[in-house]
């Protein structure tokens, strides 16, 4: 008996998946992913408007001032060479602010654990105040406030005395403070070494002279600054010189006729 061949539709029918099922399918696929996508969007608009919401409701609400913490983590930036064993030296302290500032701060103690001097080197970042250097009061112990008491002039520049008002020579701690535009800096503290302000002006230019970097971190600028203050440094005075003209904290009294 002579066989016929099947139907061509038969035979793709048998061998595939009918053409309606497949464009069903697509069509499922496809209203699926549309579904998807405008949730997607009406999602976004939600999020973006809950913000607009957030950021109008807070527009007036002050922003708190994040303040110091620790940063135990760090390594040392700074030392100061000292040839005097009698004083001991508090723990390093490093302080970082969120907003990039840091401090590092030095301390030594003198006889009876009696604070006898500090040196704070502040970087600051974002948080920085113009007004910032007006605590250096309080870090002295003092609570009258503080007064002119002359210049000094350092490796770093012409730096600003301080003394304590309201107390007497003999009894009052020698401050200093030294603002450095390019790169920002601020270099402060205050000595309360020998006896008077002369021994004291003696013991800041000390401290200055022997402060030194360890690293800059990613600060270039701020090694260029030391390596040419390094070049300015001049010899150190013992902390108990005893005045004259050339320490005095005002400037010299010219006797006699030029």
């Amino acid at each position: 008996m002579q066989s016929f061949p099947g139907s061509p539709a038969r035979s793709l029918f048998a061998a595939g998946i009918h053409p309606s099922l497949t464009s069903f399918t697509d069509e499922v696929c496809a209203t699926f992913a549309r579904l998807f996508a405008y949730m997607g969007t009406l999602a976004l608009l939600g999020i973006l408007a809950l913000h607009g919401w957030e950021q109008f409701i807070l527009a007036d609400e002050p922003t708190p001032k994040p303040g110091w913490s620790l940063a135990d983590r760090s390594y040392p930036a700074f030392a100061v060479s000292s040839a005097d064993l009698r004083q001991k030296s508090a723990p390093y302290t490093k302080l970082r602010h969120p907003l990039g500032g840091r401090k590092d701060i030095l301390r030594w103690i003198g006889p009876a654990a009696k604070l006898a001097a500090e040196l704070e080197i502040y970087r600051p970042g974002g948080e920085f105040d113009p007004a910032a250097g007006a605590d250096l009061a309080a870090r002295m112990g003092g609570t009258l406030g503080l007064e002119t008491s002359g210049t000094l002039d350092s490796k770093f520049g012409s730096v600003a005395l301080l003394r304590q008002a309201g107390v007497a020579d003999a009894n009052s701690c020698l401050g200093f403070f030294k603002r450095i535009d390019d790169p920002a800096l601020q270099i402060s503290g205050f000595s309360c070494q020998g006896d008077g302000l002369p021994a004291r002006r003696a013991a800041v230019g000390c401290m200055l002279d022997r402060l030194t970097l360890l690293t800059s971190g990613n600060e270039p600028k701020l090694a260029e600054l030391f390596a040419h203050a390094e070049l300015k440094r001049g010899g150190c005075a013992p902390a108990s010189l005893t005045a004259d003209w050339m320490t005095a904290p005002e400037p010299p009294q010219l006797r006699g006729a030029l």
